[in-house]
């Protein structure tokens, strides 16, 4: 079955064939260049799910599976990642922003009970996935208007604009095939929940310029007047960047726990795979770097994954700056949707955790809640322990 499977992805152009709907599956392991492959016939998918992210995970194993029909011809794909208990020598498997399968099918068992099936060979205790799916929307009028309330102090507690029927159908398949999920938007999970979208389809430069907060132009064309220059970096800056998110995180509250190899491990790893999946944006002034963002790009999708500023010089506005940049970039990449990723769902404006929203809503974008994170345990006293673990620690 792999070689057949093999043969057909040979073409980087190829496009999966119409299927039955209620063909059977089989998940089986793939080489990461035909999981490479399949990702280049979607749309997009998370740049957590590209191969090259498995390079960036110490302490971490990896496979790529993939699910095949009748015929062998591949219909779904994973990058699947393996924590290993020394004590028991059992697995913990995380999904990170996967799998890359058909959310809208009304059978999602036929695609999750052989999932589950090859995960019982390794000796997995639990899995984690993180369906990137939409669940519900809410668009920049109406949380502008909540961020103003003093009586709304929770995203959770605003009515959405928008549900997503498939992300709704899917959620609900989920919990009757026994996968877990504690159904609120400040649920603890590794990747965000809730995540920030600014759409670019179907928008022109001055249509997304029209749609950005009076103070978001202000702070561009500020930075603009006072010469901020941004340009892209390489690996040689990546001291500088980390150095700046040491100086964020103290500022912010919050510490990643990463070193300054992590990042130069990702940088070398990503743009290995592809040079647009992953670039360092640089703002700088009178020759000092005051702030570095960097953006991923997979298909017709980017992300602004982390993004570090300097705490003295703010009046010149370098962030706005180095956003600008990215956002035209990512336009002119034919991008459809700039993902600024996660956010505190807080609306109290006394809370400084509400700070990033009220940022990020600037660019009159809309706040996204996902899926989320599901488990599913198959050693449920193991899957106990193991909670309790990630409860005093986070995943790395």
């Amino acid at each position: 079955m792999a070689s057949h499977i093999s043969h057909r992805l040979s073409s980087r152009h190829f496009s999966p064939q119409p299927r039955p709907k209620q063909d059977p599956f089989e998940v089986l392991t793939i080489t990461p260049e035909l999981h490479a492959d399949y990702i280049l016939t979607l749309p997009s998918a998370s740049f957590l799910q590209c191969p090259s992210w498995a390079q960036v995970k110490p302490g971490w194993q990896s496979e790529t599976i993939g699910w095949a029909d009748g015929t062998g011809s591949l219909v779904g794909s994973a990058l699947v990642l393996y924590r290993t208990v020394r004590a028991t020598g059992h697995q913990f498997a995380y999904l990170p922003e996967g799998p890359l399968i058909d959310w809208s099918d009304d059978n999602l068992s036929r695609w999750l009970d052989p999932l589950v099936a090859h995960l019982r060979k390794r000796r997995v205790f639990a899995v984690r996935m993180g369906p990137a799916v939409d669940l519900h929307r809410w668009n920049a009028p109406t949380l502008k208007s909540a961020l103003r309330s003093d009586e709304v102090l929770d995203l959770s507690d605003v009515p959405p604009d928008e549900v997503n029927k498939t992300g709704a159908a899917a959620a609900q398949q989920l919990r009757s095939l026994g996968w877990r999920n504690d159904g609120r938007l400040t649920r603890t999970s590794v990747q965000p929940a809730v995540i920030f979208e600014l759409p670019l389809a179907d928008r022109s430069l001055d249509d997304i310029w029209r749609g950005f907060s009076q103070q978001w132009r202000r702070s561009i064309r500020r930075a603009e007047r006072e010469r901020v220059q941004v340009s892209i970096g390489n690996d040689e800056d990546l001291p500088a960047f980390y150095a700046l998110l040491k100086v964020t995180q103290e500022r912010d509250g919050f510490d990643l726990g990463r070193s300054l190899g992590y990042y130069q491990r990702q940088y070398d790893a990503l743009r290995a795979e592809h040079p647009r999946r992953m670039a360092l944006y640089l703002a700088r002034h009178s020759g000092e770097t005051l702030a570095a963002h960097t953006m991923n790009v997979v298909g017709d999708r980017a992300w602004y994954h982390l993004g570090a500023s300097a705490s003295h010089r703010r009046e010149l506005c370098p962030s706005h700056a180095v956003q600008w940049q990215m956002i035209r970039d990512a336009h002119s990449a034919g991008c459809v949707i700039y993902d600024m990723r996660g956010f505190n769902t807080t609306l109290d404006a006394t809370d400084r955790r509400s700070g990033l929203l009220r940022w990020k809503v600037g660019t009159g974008g809309r706040a996204v809640e996902l899926l989320g994170e599901w488990d599913y345990p198959l050693n449920r006293s193991l899957y106990h322990a193991f909670n309790l673990y990630l409860a005093s620690r986070r995943l790395a």
